[in-house]
């Protein structure tokens, strides 16, 4: 696919042809950083799968990872010249050479994910454990736009057709989406400002959403998600993607009324603090903070109100192949890493420090948190049995529930029931009366005349 580059606000433009990407194409300045955090060094490299890749496959991972050491000298280098007040002549060479290598790295990411989207039935197929492992180590910044479409099977959808008629139609959500747009990454340039483009494009497709899908319409939280596809797509390749992540990764259930999946989610994930992290879990309780207080939010926004954006979106790009299980991974991880530190704290403690410490913890290495996470016991037949489990004690709850129902309804009923007969008792009652009192005025008037002829 042909990549073009992204403008200066942040809305990238949506890979025209299948072209291989070039790498004479200039990155943007957030790219350097996305190239740092794409590959990282082999301390913080996540390799889950890496035994089960053929030969050609590791050499090209290994290859990678002698490139990542490069740009992690270069990066060390750099922050020791601007901190030091004589630069030596050696030092000035080392720099020059590593930023060559820099920019050999960066041409080689270019041809190596250029290929990968050209080949991508066959990466699909054939190459399934090494695209795996690429994504794990992050997307680069270029060519999310369209890996993200692919990964989703969102590049030619029906629903694209529809959307400017969408736009041009009224929606029931309008007032409430106008409301927390501003309230969606008011930090973010590209969303600053009440008559922002972001703003404006956001507002569009969160719209277009709710009238495409109104039994969900519109649910805070998931503004987060479709923002931080505005910031790599245009607004109908965002509005695709976010119909495409609703259908097929359990996303329209966390977000219906109900919310009947995030109950399932903090189930699941309760269920595995309580395997792994006893002591904390005990802890948990003892402070009645409960699961849904921390956790809820990874669950509805993908981690994207917890971490900065460079970390967020390296969790994200994971979310997009694997599903909703690496939410599951980072979050008992993040609990495994602070588990000695909020054991000490008491409620009010342990909410800072959710707020606070936990969000900027891995800004520097972000595949630290990957490698952590991946780390993590996760199974996926113990998951699916507690879904079993928790939709049997749901329909438990609900027979329950209608049971009561029916019982207040009989109650009702009854109460209804005698409400009546105590009317037509007293009316009975009344009736008694009136007739004893015409037959005794009656029986006087016998009396008195047969006394009085």
């Amino acid at each position: 696919f042909q990549v073009r580059p992204r403008n200066p606000h942040g809305l990238g433009a949506l890979p025209a042809s299948a072209a291989m990407a070039s790498p004479a194409v200039s990155p943007d300045s957030s790219s350097h950083e996305g190239l740092s955090s794409v590959n990282s060094a082999p301390a913080c490299s996540p390799t889950s799968d890496s035994e089960n890749l053929s030969p050609d496959e590791l050499e090209l991972l290994a290859k990678l990872e002698e490139q990542n050491r490069l740009l992690e000298a270069d990066s060390k280098s750099m922050r020791s010249m601007n901190g030091s007040r004589r630069n030596s002549g050696s030092s000035l060479v080392s720099s020059s050479s590593a930023s060559s290598n820099l920019s050999h790295l960066e041409e080689d990411t270019w041809i190596l994910w250029g290929r990968i989207v050209n080949e991508w039935d066959e990466w699909r197929k054939k190459k399934e454990k090494l695209l795996k492992e690429l994504i794990r180590k992050g997307i680069p910044h270029h060519f999310r736009a369209i890996v993200w479409q692919l990964l989703c099977s969102a590049t030619d959808m029906p629903v694209k057709n529809q959307y400017s008629e969408l736009l041009k139609m009224s929606s029931p959500c309008e007032k409430l989406i106008r409301r927390d747009i501003a309230r969606t990454y008011p930090e973010h340039e590209f969303f600053k400002g009440q008559d922002s483009l972001g703003q404006e494009v956001l507002f569009n497709v969160m719209k277009a959403y709710s009238l495409v899908d109104r039994e969900v319409g519109y649910c805070q939280g998931s503004a987060f998600i479709v923002g931080l596809l505005l910031m790599q797509m245009p607004e109908e390749e965002a509005f695709c993607v976010f119909v495409r992540l609703m259908q097929e990764y359990r996303l329209r259930e966390l977000f219906k009324p109900s919310m009947a999946e995030l109950g399932l989610c903090i189930y699941q994930f309760e269920y595995m603090l309580q395997e792994q992290l006893p002591e904390l879990n005990i802890h948990f309780r003892s402070q009645s903070f409960l699961t849904s207080m921390y956790a809820s939010s990874w669950f509805l926004t993908l981690f994207l109100t917890t971490f900065p954006l460079p970390v967020a979106t390296r969790v994200f790009d994971i979310f997009m192949y694997e599903g909703l299980e690496i939410v599951f991974r980072v979050g008992m991880a993040l609990l495994q890493f602070n588990q000695a530190e909020l054991v000490q704290l008491d409620m009010e403690g342990m909410s800072q420090y959710f707020q606070k410490v936990i969000p900027h913890q891995f800004d520097s290495c972000p595949d630290k948190l990957i490698l952590r996470a991946f780390q993590v016991k996760y199974n996926p037949k113990k998951m699916k049995r507690l879904e079993k489990e928790y939709a049997a004690i749901k329909n438990k709850e609900m027979e329950e529930q209608i049971e009561i129902k029916r019982l207040r309804t009989e109650n009702r009923l009854l109460k209804q029931r005698i409400e009546t007969l105590e009317k037509e008792s007293a009316a009975l009652a009344d009736r008694l009366i009136q007739v004893a009192s015409k037959i005794a005025i009656f029986l006087f008037r016998c009396v008195l005349t047969l006394f009085f002829p």
